[in-house]
């Protein structure tokens, strides 16, 4: 009896997971709970929400509704304990939903083709009969060449009588094709799950010039990376002279062990991935209160260029000349107003200019202004030409930092799932046997068919095997009439 009870008890275990109600069930609150953490932003800070849920339900009811999803982990809902407890009762329903399938539909699938009775094909779901002015020798190989060109490796069986039968099948594999989207939907969440707990999402506000060997998630804790990134140079490209950026960039260097190990400029969706880690370009801003270098081209005229990297205050000279210069002001934006007084619109560096006061020997020459996007305004009198290439140290590259080491888990599972579902809509398992008996110098040929999908388009198959088979007969005018959802053909000679 303990015995019976224990059976009885693992018996109910297994049919409750292998009910098609429960896939059902777990399928829509999945979606209804993700379709929460969609709208709330994750990891985020509380007044975020707050103001969200206030625009959604008021300012009464935000308290309220964030107290309530915080205590229920939303706020963090693909890391909560019953968000996992979901994803694993809905794998376990399907693993289990499969293997109590599976083995039917396998031992179908392998089951060998053999030759039916006459009565059976009569009465197949597809099925079409014709006759030909033909012997039956010659009639086999037009019939057997149709079966092949259509795709079918046809079997032959002989009966009493002298009737012949062929026998074939194809596309049985297509009938796992469900199984291979149940594999694939697994693959999928375990490699959610795997990059739920073993990857992370963060951020890096690296400084030109700067290095760091962590990111930061949103709570502001550290994430080592096992190695040190460093941030050349950041620029921004803006769209002809106006202030919409059209492209960021950053030179990134990875090191490693005090040697540089890889280098590479990176832009939005061109990211740099090392060791799993991937840094993704995704904002950019100035560095509070930063003194950075001013980086200068000077062409004398006639003479060579040159590349100067000069502080602030600092004097520079322009080579074959007593003309020098001193860097005393910047302007990350400058613009001019309508009675020609300039000033700053702008805390970036949208439209930056360095103001430089010229002298020549120890006399005032000229103040003014040279544009980092304008470079004519960089012409002195002489000839000479000073160009604003970079104030270089005072922006920040914004870095998103992403590990997802079950990220290869889940393209594998959308490989999958995309053969999985074509091989279940779009293909069908077919089977045929065509039956060829021969009276009075004619041989009539009758097909019979059954597919598991696309019975339609199974017809259509016969059709245009029985169309190749009456035209291998040339010469011979063929009159049809259709009987029953077959043709029965007669072919006389003209």
């Amino acid at each position: 009896m303990e015995d019976k009870k224990k059976i009885s008890i693992v018996d109910r275990v297994w049919d409750f997971f292998s009910s098609v109600k429960l896939v059902i069930i777990l399928f829509i609150i999945l979606s209804l709970t993700s379709i929460i953490g969609t709208i709330i932003e994750q990891q985020a800070e509380p007044e975020k929400n707050i103001r969200l849920l206030t625009k959604i339900f008021g300012e009464g009811l935000a308290p309220i509704l964030y107290e309530v999803f915080f205590r229920l982990g939303f706020m963090d809902m693909y890391r909560s304990w019953w968000f996992v407890t979901l994803l694993l009762l809905f794998s376990s329903n399907i693993i289990i939903c499969s293997f109590e399938r599976l083995p039917k539909i396998w031992r179908f699938v392998n089951e060998p083709m053999k030759p039916v009775k006459e009565d059976v094909i009569n009465n197949l779901q597809t099925k079409k009969e014709l006759k030909v002015k033909a012997g039956l020798s010659k009639a086999k190989d037009v019939v057997l060449n149709a079966l092949k060109s259509a795709g079918f490796n046809a079997s032959e069986s002989k009966e009493e009588g002298g009737a012949v039968q062929f026998y074939s099948q194809k596309g049985r594999y297509t009938r796992l094709g469900v199984y291979i989207v149940h594999l694939s939907v697994i693959l999928i969440l375990a490699g959610a799950i795997i990059g739920i707990f073993f990857g992370f999402k963060g951020s890096l506000n690296l400084p030109e010039g700067e290095a760091s060997s962590v990111a930061y998630s949103r709570s502001g804790k550290e994430i080592p990376l096992g190695f040190t990134i460093k941030c050349n140079w950041y620029d921004t490209e803006y769209y002809g002279m106006s202030d919409m950026p059209k492209e960021y960039q950053s030179e990134l260097i990875i090191v490693e062990g005090g040697r540089e190990v890889l280098k590479k400029v990176i832009e939005v969706n061109t990211p740099l991935t090392y060791k799993g880690i991937t840094f993704y370009q995704s904002s950019y801003g100035m560095v509070p209160n930063a003194t950075g270098e001013f980086i200068l081209r000077i062409v004398p005229k006639g003479r060579q260029e040159s590349i100067l990297r000069l502080r602030p205050n600092e004097v520079f000279e322009i080579p074959g000349t007593a003309i020098k210069g001193r860097i005393i002001n910047f302007s990350p934006a400058i613009a001019q107003d309508p009675s020609g007084m300039l000033f700053t619109y702008a805390d970036q560096m949208v439209n930056p200019a360095v103001g430089i006061e010229f002298t020549e020997g120890n006399k005032p020459k000229f103040t003014g202004w040279i544009l980092k996007r304008y470079p004519t305004t960089g012409l002195l009198p002489e000839g000479h030409k000073v160009e604003f290439i970079d104030y270089w140290g005072v922006e920040y590259t914004g870095l998103q930092v992403r590990k997802d080491p079950g990220v290869w888990v889940v393209y594998f599972g959308c490989i999958t799932i995309t053969i999985g579902l074509f091989m279940a809509f779009f293909m069908s398992h077919k089977k045929i046997w065509v039956r060829l008996t021969e009276d009075k110098g004619h041989t009539k040929v009758r097909f019979g068919g059954i597919a598991n999908k696309n019975k339609l388009s199974f017809q259509r198959d016969v059709d245009k095997m029985a169309a190749r088979i009456l035209t291998a007969f040339e010469g011979r005018r063929t009159d049809v009439r259709m009987i029953n959802n077959h043709t029965e053909t007669q072919s006389h000679k003209e």
